[in-house]
């Protein structure tokens, strides 16, 4: 996507770049890109004033994936050119952020401006993005993105707002799903998945790390749900771990039955004898030192069978990560009928006992593909509202948000969040346009 050539000097572009990995330069510096305004909309394409988006610790993570050959976060959005900065989309990248905009600028007759739209969109304040010329409906239209694979639909998408029965137009509301949606669809396929199987053929206890993170607990909240509902067992348990340091607020959420803190969870009463439990293992951390020392514990024939375990996110990776590279991640078949040397035989060729399951790795994107073929798209619209209504009525406390005005300011929070990483009990809502700098109200 190349830069427009007429320009408007009092009205500019903001961009946040991010270095890539190849570049070789320090990539918790953040670089703020002062470009032209795009004014030229070529045919079947939108200009979106971004106004404001959420920041996470997910988003460290496209980050650190930008260039990843499976992931490829830093291809949905190219990054400015600047000459005087010395950038340009091959030294630096967009990280995709989930916010909201108002088209004001449409070559597409279906589209108009002043509209109201969601998606992952990039940290700048104007965004000139082509639309697919047949994709467009009353709630969405799709970013044709044809160098991605098909998989990667949902983050093509953009929500017509007016027509999005998930929207409210409040900003306590619009900031609510910039911070909890995508992840909080992440945690709600994925205990989709878990129950499509039926929880591995039953088990005990479920295990989740990063327990304090906002994908694990709401996996939390899901499976919790799920038992009061009496659709699993209601004497499975959810145990969460976490850092000392988060120990606090993620028991003060009350969504697991016990919380432990990585560094003495082998000692805990729950952890000893219990030979014929069956546990199910979620990893959100991507801790190798942690997943060593669990599959240590299970090994031994005293301990419960650790049934399955799931990686299902990255919470410890940092853009300064330098194992990101070798990461071996596979598009998932979600064939459970595999899981363990026991059950398997010689099939698991990526297992490294016999008294453990090969890792699963789960990816939203190809699991929500399965199950459009699985289920009507009107009933999985159905369940997700419902699923959102009872979250927002739900997570009120849950967290804090922290707003970030202008170009200064968030590039400070983000130099900050990068290098220091973000409290468990904060949300991040940012915005390049000059406000007031912060202001924190209790959810």
């Amino acid at each position: 996507m190349s830069t427009p050539n007429l320009t408007n000097l009092s009205d500019p572009n903001i961009s946040l770049c991010s270095p890539r990995p190849s570049s070789g330069q320090d990539p918790h510096t953040p670089v703020v890109v002062v470009s032209p305004k795009p004014i030229q909309c070529p045919p079947n394409h939108v200009i979106i004033k971004v106004d404001r988006f959420g920041f996470s610790a997910n988003n460290i993570t496209y980050q650190a994936l930008g260039e990843h050959p499976h992931f490829r976060y830093f291809d949905f959005h190219a990054a400015p050119e600047s000459a005087v900065r010395n950038i340009s989309p091959r030294t630096h990248g967009l990280i995709p952020v989930w916010g909201f905009g108002t088209i004001i600028k449409s070559t597409h007759p279906k589209l108009q401006e002043g509209e109201r739209v969601y998606g992952y969109l990039a940290p700048t304040r104007y965004l000139l993005l082509p639309v697919s010329p047949a994709d467009v409906n009353k709630f969405s239209f799709y970013v044709p993105r044809p160098h991605l694979p098909a998989d990667r639909r949902p983050y093509n998408q953009l929500l017509r707002c007016a027509t999005d029965p998930q929207y409210s137009p409040t900003p306590i509301s619009e900031d609510l799903t910039m911070l909890y949606r995508p992840l909080f669809w992440t945690s709600y396929w994925c205990e989709d998945w878990l129950h499509s199987s039926g929880y591995r053929r039953g088990v005990s206890t479920v295990l989740i790390s990063s327990a304090s993170s906002k994908t694990a607990f709401c996996l939390a909240y899901l499976i919790g749900k799920r038992i009061r509902r009496g659709d699993i067992s209601r004497n499975t348990k959810v145990i969460g771990l976490t850092s000392k340091k988060n120990l606090a607020f993620t028991k003060k959420l009350q969504l697991y039955d016990e919380v432990l803190e990585y560094s003495s969870f082998a000692s805990a009463p729950s952890f000893q004898g219990k030979a014929d439990s069956r546990w199910l293992y979620v990893d959100v951390a991507g801790n190798d030192d942690v997943n060593k020392r669990l599959n240590a514990h299970f090994a031994s024939p005293y301990t419960g069978k650790l049934a399955a375990s799931i990686a299902l996110g990255f919470t410890t990776l940092s853009p300064s990560s330098t194992d990101v590279a070798s990461m071996n991640w596979t598009a998932n078949t979600f064939d459970t009928t595999t899981t363990t040397a026991t059950e398997s035989g010689s099939g698991g060729s990526l297992l490294a006992s016999p008294f453990w399951p090969r890792v699963e790795q789960f990816f939203m994107p190809e699991w929500l593909d399965v199950r459009r073929h699985q289920i009507p798209i009107m009933e999985i619209f159905s369940r997700q509202n419902q699923a959102w209504q009872e979250l927002m009525e739900d997570c009120v406390g849950w967290v804090e948000l922290e707003r970030v005005y202008g170009p200064a300011g968030v590039e400070a929070a983000y130099g900050r969040l990068s290098k220091e990483g973000l409290g468990p009990d904060k949300g991040l809502i940012w915005s390049l346009w000059d406000e007031p700098k912060t202001m924190l109200s209790r959810l």
